[in-house]
């Protein structure tokens, strides 16, 4: 089993609340979720408005299944047009002997 946990960071154009935030968050946390069963959270910056960090816990049979469920998340944050990523950064939690 391999599991890694990615780091992303967001900026959010155009909210000016962070109502506006959470609404623009919220369907891209959901679909996520729903890519691969994935765990996702927002993990900081909850306090700014026009910025968001998503925390996404990915777990998979072997090195190259979890390397495409990076890819797959990786491309669909860089194909939205209301956020814009900053950052990704993955730590894999475990590595298999």
């Amino acid at each position: 089993m391999w599991a890694c946990a990615i780091r992303i960071r967001l900026r959010i154009p155009g909210v000016r609340s962070l109502k506006g935030k959470r609404a623009v968050l919220r369907p891209h946390v959901e679909r996520m979720r729903r890519m691969a069963s994935l765990s996702v959270s927002e993990i900081d910056d909850h306090e700014h408005w026009q910025r968001a960090t998503l925390g996404v816990a990915a777990v998979a049979p072997d090195a190259r299944a979890l390397d495409s469920l990076i890819d797959r998340v990786r491309r669909y944050v860089d194909g939205q047009v209301d956020v814009e990523l900053v950052d990704l950064s993955v730590s894999y939690l475990e590595d298999p002997e």
